[in-house]
């Protein structure tokens, strides 16, 4: 009964925030569904077209992820050894995707017949395919069937056929009922799928989509609202192919051009900043490598498309970044985001990496799943991120693998050029204490404060992750990373062991510290 209580109150907790369009096209789409299946309705899989090859400067390569039947996804290969499975679901749903957005098509080295013939193995097994179908694979897809068939000048009356009725589909499914970044690469789907067809409802539709989603999505800072450097780097490269898309195809002229690139500048403006000076970004909240465009990569395709960063400040995104001459410090300062789709938020508030001299010391432990299971749980979880837990509990209920039921909120914040300070209210309902961390980046060290303020009875733990291959040492109330020196005034002080995640089924072993403390901590990193 208890267990039953509790995940009433879990899904309350979560839904609560949920926006009533969210609700209202989740209950839309399976009612929809049910009375589809009764009449035993059917899309039509192909739809009488006229297409138009675009033009385009070139854009980002894909990773190279297909070779002779084989697909590298996630780390994860497979090779089919002769009819590809288009629902292949043995990795994953993440995996399958992938399989069907088709990225491969615009890696180096794929040869025109091959991806031709990939396609139509995909189109003749149509009325079988599944995930493939849903509205973000089709948005994925469209888009790079839509570049390597204009790259080639391909003019195939069965591919745009299908891609236009795929195109009707996604129309039809549009993802009211997630938001955030998959409503996003819908609008920006349609507006390729409407170039590319001359279609005034695609359009209509995208040009719609992307004022509202990017007015929203895209905060004053520059950052984009789901708190993700990595799907940051994802959406700016989207809006950089759009820019790319209008700019050389001469088929509408209102305004949505300008709009998208004042949203670009402040875009790049963003990730120059949170970006490290070796190229890294911070990999907070669900972020990864080997998934995204580098900031480089986003970089130069912006100076081809004459595009220039506008020099903004990190503010509303809730990161703060400190430079100086030996290290460069990122901090979490700000709220779990946005409220009513917090899928790809981590329970980490407070949480830091630091760089010395150009080289990771402490990092976020990463991500290597987006399966719902345990390592993905421990992943989202505060244990496994550069800040504090108390009584060994999350500082936000992070569940089911994107799901957010209670989160911490900030509740006080001051800061200058060299300081910042911020109070959250994560362990308030549970513990009645306030935690606040204050960071002081100094030329040649950093100073971190913890206050639990309000019940002494509690057992407050803070973490370091340190980067895969550093050791460190306890030296007294001290420990030694190479030449890093980090004073704690503390003396319980522990060194344990924890997979480093740089990329998806990827893990390095590495190691961490765990200090124990009452009220007050200090920690003093010299640099």
């Amino acid at each position: 009964m208890f267990k039953i209580y509790n995940k009433i109150k879990l899904l309350i907790d979560t839904g609560k925030y949920l926006r009533f369009k969210q609700i209202y096209f989740r209950l839309y789409y399976l009612l929809r569904s049910k009375v589809r299946k009764i009449l035993k309705f059917q899309y039509a899989y192909s739809k009488d077209s006229k297409s138009h090859k675009i033009k385009m400067l070139p854009s980002i390569a894909s990773l190279v992820a297909y070779r002779d039947n084989e697909f590298i996804f996630l780390n994860i290969s497979h090779k089919f050894k002769s009819k590809i499975d288009w629902n292949c679901d043995q990795y994953g749903k993440l995996w399958t995707y992938n399989l069907t957005y088709f990225d491969f098509l615009n890696q180096k080295g794929i040869s025109e017949s091959e991806a031709i013939e990939l396609i139509d193995s995909f189109i003749d097994d149509m009325q079988s395919i599944k995930d493939g179908l849903e509205p973000f694979p089709i948005s994925l897809r469209g888009m790079n069937w839509i570049k390597f068939l204009s790259t080639y000048n391909i003019n195939e009356k069965k591919i745009d056929d299908s891609l236009y009725a795929q195109y009707y589909i996604l129309l039809d499914n549009l993802e009211y009922h997630l938001l955030g970044n998959h409503l996003l690469e819908n609008a920006f789907s349609l507006l390729f799928g409407a170039y590319y067809f001359e279609d005034e409802i695609l359009y209509n539709k995208s040009k719609e989509l992307l004022k509202i989603e990017l007015d929203e999505q895209i905060l004053k800072d520059g950052g984009h609202f789901e708190l993700s450097p990595m799907y940051h780097q994802i959406m700016l490269f989207r809006v950089l192919d759009c820019i790319n898309l209008i700019k050389n195809n001469q088929w509408k002229d209102d305004g949505l051009l300008a709009f998208l690139i004042v949203k670009v500048e402040i875009m790049l403006g963003w990730l120059s900043k949170i970006t490290f000076a070796n190229g890294n970004i911070p990999l907070l909240n669900d972020s990864t490598n080997h998934i995204a465009p580098t900031t480089q990569q986003l970089k130069e395709y912006s100076l081809r498309l004459r595009l220039e960063k506008k020099d903004v400040e990190l503010l509303d995104s809730g990161y703060r970044k400190f430079a100086h001459s030996s290290y460069e410090l990122i901090v979490d300062v700000g709220n779990i985001g946005p409220d009513y789709i917090p899928g790809h938020a981590h329970s980490d508030t407070f949480n830091f990496e630091l760089y010395v001299k150009g080289s990771p010391l402490i990092v976020d432990t990463g991500l290597s799943t987006y399966e719902m299971n345990k390592r993905r749980t421990l992943e989202r979880s505060t244990q496994s991120h550069n800040t504090v837990m108390i009584n060994r509990c999350n500082q936000s209920e992070v569940w089911g693998g994107f799901r957010v039921a209670k989160r911490t909120k900030i509740i006080g914040i001051d800061e200058d050029i060299n300081f910042v300070q911020a109070t959250h209210d994560g362990y308030k309902n549970n513990f009645g204490i306030l935690h606040t961390r204050t960071f002081t980046a100094l030329e040649d060290k950093i100073i971190i404060k913890d206050d639990i303020s309000g019940n002494s009875e509690t057992v407050a733990v803070a973490y370091l992750h340190f980067y895969p291959g550093l050791t460190p040492e306890i030296k007294e109330q001290s420990v030694q990373i190479g030449n890093v020196r980090i004073n704690i005034d503390s003396k319980n002080i522990a060194i344990k062991e924890y997979d480093y995640a740089p990329e998806f089924n990827k893990r390095l072993p590495a190691y961490f510290i765990e200090i124990t403390f009452v009220q007050k901590l200090i920690m003093e990193i010299r640099i």
